[in-house]
């Protein structure tokens, strides 16, 4: 498990570097909108962007001692009694076309959950399953750091870094506030971010939090600070007439994942998030 993963790149001033941030995908949940999924999953594939996956990729809520577990949330191929071995092996196959572009998974409450009560990582499993076939990602912690670090390919100019923090996420997130109070606390604990990156709560979301700060040479500067909220590909409302989470008084969720556009200036990183 590695807090902090540095990605050296070279760039040449105007240059764009592009990647997938998803979360929450609940693959193996028979609510995750697979051919959403796919659509996003082969826009990076076409595109060649890199893939980071921030938690919940597991849904794995159908073992036999899950109190949560119901005959509705459960595919035909993993109603087994190897019920998790289905779900690691099942997923190696699913994203073994998309694994050379995914650098980093992170987990969510849904891995820790299984690793906590049932002894065994299956988000570990799977990263291992997919580099035993050639690819090469990191497996990440709950939270971390990604870093990348651009280098000018003509030798001169400016090195530039761009500082990612990563956090599943935590709380329910109100319907109100849609889990931004997150947001405002990571900001008052976390120093020298350029992004905060949380999903968990199923919310779709950007914003720009602005802070004063003075640089190496004692001057104020005011520094942008980009948050992303990604949604999840879980369509847990549907008709809106039954289930848990309309028992529970659940809106409708927003759906996908979003790209992280850094535009490389000779001397600055400007980034901005769209949802796909």
């Amino acid at each position: 498990m590695t807090p902090v993963q540095v990605y050296p790149l070279e760039y040449e001033s105007g240059d764009h570097y592009r990647c997938l941030l998803m979360s929450d995908l609940h693959w193996d949940n028979p609510k995750c909108d697979r051919e959403r999924l796919k659509k996003d999953l082969d826009y990076a594939l076409r595109e060649e962007l890199d893939i980071f996956i921030n938690g919940d990729l597991f849904c794995a809520m159908q073992g036999r001692y899950d109190g949560r577990r119901s005959k509705d949330d459960i595919r035909d191929e993993h109603n087994t009694a190897l019920y998790l071995d289905a779900l690691v092996n099942t997923a190696i196959e699913y994203f073994t076309p998309y694994a050379h572009l995914i650098r980093l998974v992170g987990y969510g409450n849904h891995e820790t959950s299984i690793l906590k009560n049932c002894e065994t990582d299956i988000l570990g499993r799977l990263v291992e399953g997919l580099n035993a076939r050639g690819a090469e990602i990191v497996l990440g912690g709950y939270g971390g750091w990604v870093v990348w670090s651009f280098a000018a390919a003509s030798g001169s100019g400016n090195g530039m870094a761009y500082k990612m923090k990563y956090f599943h996420g935590s709380g329910g997130g109100g319907p109100v506030t849609k889990g931004a109070i997150q947001f405002q606390r990571m900001s008052a604990s976390i120093s020298n971010a350029d992004c905060i990156w949380q999903g968990h709560v199923h919310e779709s979301m950007t914003n720009i939090h602005v802070v004063e700060h003075l640089n190496s040479k004692h001057t104020q500067e005011l520094k942008e600070v980009l948050h992303v909220r990604t949604p999840t590909y879980k369509e847990e409302y549907a008709d809106g007439t039954k289930g848990w989470h309309i028992m529970r008084g659940a809106p409708a969720k927003p759906l996908g994942c979003y790209v992280l556009d850094l535009e490389l200036k000779s001397k600055k990183v400007r980034a901005r998030a769209f949802p796909l």
